[in-house]
């Protein structure tokens, strides 16, 4: 007869490691070519001026210049309109 219990599985080791997403650079701040702008899963922020959308959602910056967030309206595929964040990176004029 066996003189330990059985032993069940253990109820840890199922948190998953954070992803770190979110806004990198903020309105106002400068942003150099290559510069990651806002790390996100799906499109909350949209791509504006001199700013592309990479395979993972990411939005990084093509130009130098200064980091700023607009409001745009957007047509759903059914015909309403709704309000999306749109994030540009406008050239410095001297």
């Amino acid at each position: 007869m066996a003189h330990t219990k059985a032993k069940g599985s253990t109820k840890l080791g199922r948190e998953s490691e954070s992803k770190r997403l979110g806004v990198k650079l903020f309105d106002g701040e400068t942003a150099k070519p290559g510069d990651i702008l806002i790390r996100q899963r799906g499109t909350k922020y949209y791509p504006g001026v001199n700013v592309r959308r990479g395979g993972d959602d990411t939005l990084y910056a093509v130009q130098h210049g200064t980091v700023k967030f607009t409001k745009k309206k957007k047509e759903n595929f059914n015909g309403s309109t709704r309000k999306v964040s749109v994030v540009n990176v406008l050239e410095k004029t001297s």
